[in-house]
């Protein structure tokens, strides 16, 4: 493919990604507000809301097996995002007005297809970018595809249910996801073929993504890092409207959010772009930075203050999505790619909710003490990625006869899941 076309394939996938994550971020919001407009209890919402978000990690290794296995890929990556704006359209139509079972098997399809807005499309750079410092570079303006869609999805559903309706807000965002699928619908798709598979790799079976997870170090390292610390930034939303109530001005939660997100989009596309640093590393420091800069938001004197302590939490954190993106690149056997990016996808989501939960039941706890314990999480989180991350010390071993070299040291990836080098699979 030339260049020419590869930058064009990869600026209409940015535009397919971004609009696909506008309508993923706007969702949570627009059905809690959709709720309260047509029953009165936001509680009905949440209950919506919790079956839209389930199913991500029950449905990531599915959509993983699937995708792998499929011989028509744009039709899957199509059909999931034509599936995931379907189910917004039928919600804006359904909640609150159809009977609850069946708003909440809606909610159940469309959070299926989840996983294939988030990692699945993720998956694909790796087929429009060449490997090496262009591959890196790329990875991190798709990063910043999620921060900009944190950034903007909140505020116009805001606006259009305030100038609109709630529905209305829904319907943008079902416009988005068609959006996304029209224009996934014009990406060049790679074909699995089985003579590519890698020679002792796992079989792409619905367990081989797991499997990967759990046995390749690096990937085993950022997963569970990733998804601890996403049990603390799952907790941020309510913490900041409660530290902003707490500072006197109970409306600003969402400026101390709008910062993060703001602050995270800067990163993404500043310190995320760095490739001559280890994403490993890079990874590490953002959980470190993210973690110190919470902590010290918990301290502000002022809404004002924690504003800008927000932001830089968010510049910290931006970096750590593009490092692991590029992880999950290097390190992902072929044959279980799509897995290990929807998985990765779907545990950090299914962390996130279930640190949404435990902070409701906290709620009463000073809103300082819960902004340290999510910056504690963070902290624990990038201490945790150190010690996984480490390479085991290599034995000394007697040279075999011949004077042939080594196998590989224990504890480090096997040759097929070995960091590709810049040009290579």
């Amino acid at each position: 493919m030339a260049g020419g076309h590869e930058m064009h394939a990869f600026g209409r996938y940015l535009a397919a990604a971004l609009a696909a994550r506008f309508a993923s971020e706007g969702t949570s919001l627009a059905l809690v507000l959709l709720a309260l407009e047509r029953t009165g209890s936001a509680a009905h919402g949440a209950f919506v809301l919790t079956a839209w978000l389930a199913p991500h990690v029950l449905a990531a290794p599915l959509a993983g097996a699937v995708a792998a296995r499929t011989r028509r890929p744009r039709l899957l990556h199509v059909g999931a995002l034509a599936g995931f704006g379907c189910a917004v359209a039928a919600l804006s139509v359904l909640l609150g007005r159809a009977p609850a079972p069946l708003v909440l098997v809606v909610a159940l399809l469309g959070g299926s297809c989840g996983p294939m807005v988030t990692g699945g499309m993720s998956s694909l750079v790796a087929a429009l970018v060449p490997a090496g410092a262009g591959r890196d570079r790329a990875y991190a303006w798709d990063a910043s595809t999620y921060n900009a869609a944190a950034v903007t999805a909140p505020a116009v559903v805001g606006l259009a249910a305030a100038l609109g309706s709630a529905a209305s807000a829904m319907a943008v965002l079902a416009l988005a996801g068609a959006l996304a699928a029209a224009l996934a619908a014009t990406l060049p798709y790679e074909t699995p073929r089985p003579d590519r598979a890698v020679p002792g790799s796992a079989p792409a079976g619905l367990g081989a993504g797991l499997s990967a997870l759990w046995q390749i170090r690096e990937l085993r390292a950022i997963t569970s890092a990733t998804t601890l610390a996403f049990v603390g930034i799952g907790t941020l939303t309510t913490t900041s409207v409660l530290l902003a109530s707490r500072l006197g001005s109970p409306g600003a939660g969402g400026v101390l959010m709008t910062a993060f997100a703001v602050g995270a989009l800067a990163g993404s596309l500043t310190l995320g772009r760095i490739t001559a640093v280890e994403p490993g590393v890079l990874a590490r420091w953002a959980m470190a930075g993210t973690g110190v800069a919470l902590a010290a938001a918990a301290f502000a004197p002022s809404v004002a203050v924690a504003a800008v302590l927000f932001t830089v939490a968010g510049v910290c954190d931006g970096p750590l999505l593009t490092a692991t993106l590029r992880i999950r690149s290097e390190y992902a056997p072929d044959a279980v790619r799509t897995q290990v990016f929807t998985l990765g996808a779907g545990l950090k989501l299914t962390a996130a909710s279930l640190g949404a939960a435990l902070v409701g039941f906290a709620a009463a706890s000073p809103p300082r003490v819960l902004l340290g314990g999510i910056s504690v999480l963070v902290l624990a989180a990038a201490l945790l990625h150190a010690l996984m991350a480490r390479k085991a010390p290599k034995a000394p071993a007697p040279a075999p006869a011949g004077g042939a070299a080594a196998g590989p040291s224990e504890g480090s990836a096997p040759d097929p899941a070995r960091r590709r080098k810049p040009g290579g699979p």
